[in-house]
């Protein structure tokens, strides 16, 4: 049986009745970085585990998302490279490259 839901980030996503059922995952870590886990998910009113897979899981979909392929027809795709070799102009562009620099001072 699959079941439909939205991931976090509002991706329609499916998974078999299989992966609806919570496995377990061992880990072996710093003390530190323990303490420091359960003070964020302390922070987020979460337990270790709960804060431990939302950060594993944001950090493996942003991953998984930066891989996305984009197809585009040949058109298309050469407006594009266009676009960004052009050469940049704009009042914006103008105000933002003279605007003072924090670190000259």
């Amino acid at each position: 049986m699959r079941t439909c839901y939205r991931s976090e980030r509002g991706a329609l996503m499916t998974k078999t009745t299989s992966e609806t059922h919570a496995k377990p995952v061992n880990l072996r870590i710093r003390e530190d970085v323990r303490v420091l886990i359960d003070r964020a998910a302390k922070m987020r009113g979460k337990t270790r585990s709960e804060f431990m897979i939302d950060a594993a899981y944001r950090a493996a979909e942003d991953t998984l998302l930066d891989q996305a392929l984009i197809k585009v027809d040949p058109e298309s795709y050469q407006h594009y490279l266009g676009i960004l070799d052009a050469p940049p102009s704009g009042e914006g562009f103008a105000r933002l490259m003279n605007a003072p620099k924090p670190w000259q001072d």
